[in-house]
């Protein structure tokens, strides 16, 4: 009997801990996905990725310390000509906070202009699950 609830509080547990396993690689896949849509001036693809809500917003704050606020969906459904040309980033150190259908994640991004140039920010990410798929709801990128 004592090992029927071993079994049990181990199935229900590790249930939990693989749907959030399953949750965390969506929404990293999610978030690599809306970085490489921007650089690659994708407007469709990068517009998937997003869902606009009332208090959708992008909060940038830039090296020098200056703060500005951007509507998400000039973001989210930008025009391919104000979007990214080209180049490459590399996001880590996600570290994320799931609760149901809503999350917070936070990462570093790397990125590298066509050119070579290099910047680094520090991310915080507002998700919800809708329909089963991760989609962003609002950021804060700080350039660093």
């Amino acid at each position: 009997m004592k090992s029927s609830y071993i079994l049990f509080f181990l199935l229900i547990f590790g249930k939990s801990s693989f749907c959030q396993t399953n949750d965390s690689t969506e929404i990293v896949r999610l978030l690599e996905k809306e970085s490489s849509t921007w650089r690659s001036g994708d407007s469709g693809g990068h517009a998937a990725c997003w869902k606009i809500e009332p208090f959708s917003t992008v909060i940038i704050i830039t090296a020098d310390g200056k703060t500005f606020s951007v509507p998400a969906d000039k973001i989210a459904h930008a025009a391919k000509e104000n979007m990214g040309k080209g180049g490459s980033s590399k996001n880590s150190n996600y570290i994320m906070n799931i609760h149901s259908n809503n999350a917070l994640v936070t990462h570093n991004e790397t990125s590298t202009t066509p050119s070579g140039v290099v910047s680094n920010t520090f991310e915080v990410r507002m998700v919800e699950k809708v329909n089963n798929d991760w989609k962003l709801t609002g950021q804060i990128i700080q350039v660093l």
